[in-house]
């Protein structure tokens, strides 16, 4: 089998090179090690994409010049096992990283490598004094400032100290088996720790999914617990139609259901075949019979859909929320994402026009940006005089909680 740290290595250079989505790279990547390595290589791929930019700082202080890519990845994987990874031996993080340079083809500067780490680690900086948020929390200046900006100082210096933190998990229990207190207990007796939060479960243990009965046996399912909170403001009732027009990978309909006690209808829409197989495979675990999931644009009017009780529409976003759980998020230029609320409102627009007189609408993002948020919803409610805002709340990441979300809850005039 590979050494860890090599194909930890290997996924950070193809994130960088072929800017790649890091779940993704490293999900394939996994699949070929051992399970008792996993956690280590994620631990060193998403720290290390996490602390680019505090990890850089410190490079730079003992470092001159710029040097070769794969030479600057060592370096500041090296680094992040100094600082951020107290049970490796600091011997082991400088010697490790120094074999690997000969591993991938830069072994010319092993020595180099070296003698960097060395004064890395005998000159320590202390991170949590340093006055630059950006370099402390390892978070673009133009990202704090629109935050600033929209947020205050006080909620965004809040949203940072969360962005690096590992996100809590929770399981949702399928409420046609299963209450929290009883998916507390069956979890507890396959050896998952958790503790119940409000009307869910948080896990406090590493488990695996793969090798869990009360998963197979559909007991629950994982959700992030403000998107839950969200699917839940819909307020759906046994018997109705909704529509959830971005479904995948399906935890909100499956709340939806939840809700409907498994009576009516959730017609689970995406834009991809393979998406909507996702929606299906687990809504078939949870036996959620009254889930039909299907392809559908959610940008274009399809006549062939029904008119709908409520409808849940959760747009594709720029996920400014859920950084801690794909750290790259963070790296995004704003230009690349000004696009976005357009096509947000045109998805509002489209999904509308499904609604009965008298339904309930939420649009939500897992972002925090007002631009894709309230500006969205203003636009909407401008051209659309029969319908009303009922309520519209910012959730910011909390790190026994949530992720980052906004919703808004919009009705249409009977």
């Amino acid at each position: 089998m590979k050494n860890p740290r090599l194909v930890a290595f290997e996924v950070l250079y193809d994130i960088h090179r072929n800017n790649a989505y890091s779940n993704i790279t490293l999900d394939k990547a996994l699949r070929q090690v051992e399970t008792k390595d996993k956690a280590f290589i994620s631990a060193i791929v998403y720290g290390t994409i996490e602390r680019k930019i505090t990890l850089e700082y410190i490079v730079t202080q003992f470092l001159e010049g710029k040097t070769k890519p794969k030479v600057k990845l060592l370096l500041l994987m090296g680094t992040y096992q100094l600082y951020f990874m107290d049970k490796i031996p600091d011997s082991a993080a400088i010697n490790e990283t120094v074999e690997l340079a000969k591993n991938v083809g830069v072994s010319y500067y092993s020595k180099l490598i070296n003698a960097v780490l060395h004064r890395i680690n005998d000159n320590r900086i202390d991170i949590d004094n340093i006055n630059d948020l950006s370099i402390k929390y390892s978070c673009p200046i133009h990202l704090i400032k629109m935050w600033q900006k929209a947020y205050g100082e006080k909620n965004t210096e809040n949203i940072l100290r969360c962005i690096n933190d590992k996100p809590p998990v929770f399981a949702i229990p399928n409420k046609c088996f299963v209450d929290e207190e009883e998916l507390s207990y069956e979890l507890l007796s396959c050896n998952i720790e958790n503790e119940i939060y409000n009307d869910v479960v948080k896990i406090t243990s590493s488990f695996d999914l793969h090798n869990c009965k009360p998963f197979d046996d559909g007991l629950f399912y994982i959700e992030d617990y403000s998107s839950y909170r969200c699917a839940k403001k819909l307020c759906p009732q046994p018997g109705e139609t909704v529509i959830d027009v971005c479904a995948a990978p399906g935890g909100k309909s499956f709340t939806i259901t939840n809700c409907m006690n498994n009576q009516g209808k959730v017609i689970a829409c995406d834009l991809h075949q393979h998406r909507v197989d996702l929606v299906t495979k687990a809504a078939n675990r949870l036996q959620m019979n009254i889930i039909e999931s299907m392809v559908n644009d959610a940008t274009v009017y399809n006549p062939n859909m029904p008119t709908a009780d409520r409808i849940l529409c959760d747009v594709p976003c720029s996920g400014f929320g859920i950084i801690r759980r794909k750290p790259e998020i963070r790296y995004k230029n704003l230009d690349s994402i000004k696009e976005l609320p357009a096509i947000q409102l045109l998805i509002l627009t489209t999904s509308a026009r499904y609604l009965k007189q008298g339904g309930t609408l939420v649009y939500s993002t897992c972002t925090l940006n007002k631009r894709e948020n309230e500006s969205v919803v203003s636009a909407f409610l401008e051209a659309h005089n029969d319908f009303q805002l009922i309520e519209q709340k910012t959730i910011f990441p909390s790190i026994d909680g949530g992720d980052g979300f906004f919703w808004a809850v919009i009705k249409r005039n009977d």
